[in-house]
C-alpha cells in the first residue's frame, strides 16, 4: 500500500474528503518526525512505539576497494509494534 491508497482508505473509513484525509495523514507523519527529531518517543497504544536509537561508531569496508573506513555514530528511527498489531498480523 502506498500513500495515496492509505489516504483513500482513511477517507473512506472516516467518511472524510480525500483532501482532508491527506492533510490529517501529513500532520500525523510530521508530528512523529518532529517528536523523534527532539529525541522523544511516540507511543500509540495498540499500534506501536516510535523511538530513536543510538548507533555507535564503527569500522566498515568500502566494497569496491576493500579499504577500511570509519562510519560515524548516528541516531536512527526505530519502530516496535504493539501487541494488538502483532496479533492482527498473525
Amino acid at each position: 500500500m502506498n500513500k495515496s491508497e492509505l489516504v483513500f482508505n482513511v477517507a473512506d473509513q472516516a467518511d472524510l474528503p480525500r483532501a482532508t484525509a491527506a492533510k490529517a495523514l501529513d500532520a500525523v507523519v510530521k508530528s512523529i518526525q518532529d517528536a523523534l527529531a527532539q529525541g522523544d518517543m511516540v507511543a500509540i497504544p495498540g499500534f506501536g512505539t516510535f523511538s530513536v536509537r543510538e548507533r555507535a561508531a564503527r569500522t566498515g569496508r568500502n566494497p569496491r576497494t576493500g579499504e577500511a573506513i570509519q562510519i560515524q555514530a548516528s541516531r536512527i528511527p526505530a519502530f516496535k509494534p504493539g501487541k494488538a498489531l502483532k496479533d492482527a498480523v498473525n
